[in-house]
């Protein structure tokens, strides 16, 4: 019922920019904390940054080039990347507490979208 769906991937040059969005979608009473991760090829996933109530988190890595923000009213987060880097290729995942019903709250996580950064 309740989905995460990831968009605006893709591959980019050294240097340029990308921007993640993910929407929410189903049967929504409640968004909690927002978030994406990141999974490089043969690496364990990582947070990238997560977002609730304006207040953000960054992994030391993406600090200063990445923003993550969200529209509550929309239902999605987005992650501007900027200044990106070949060691940011990976694939990105958006992740969200929700509650259906006001009871219930689960940890939903999205498909994953791929990022390569490369010449």
């Amino acid at each position: 019922q309740v989905q995460l769906v990831e968009s605006g991937g893709g591959s980019v040059e050294p240097g340029g920019s990308l921007r993640l969005s993910c929407a929410a979608s189903g049967t929504i009473f409640s968004i909690g904390v927002m978030g994406w991760y990141r999974q490089a090829s043969g690496k364990k996933r990582e947070l990238v940054a997560t977002i609730n109530d304006g207040n953000t988190n960054y992994s030391d890595s993406v600090k200063g080039r990445f923003t993550i923000s969200r529209d509550n009213d929309k239902k999605m987060v987005e992650l501007q990347m900027d200044s990106l880097r070949p060691e940011d290729t990976a694939v990105y995942y958006c992740k969200a507490y929700i509650a259906p019903d006001g009871l219930r709250i689960y940890e939903i996580w999205g498909q994953g979208i791929r990022v390569t950064v490369s010449s």
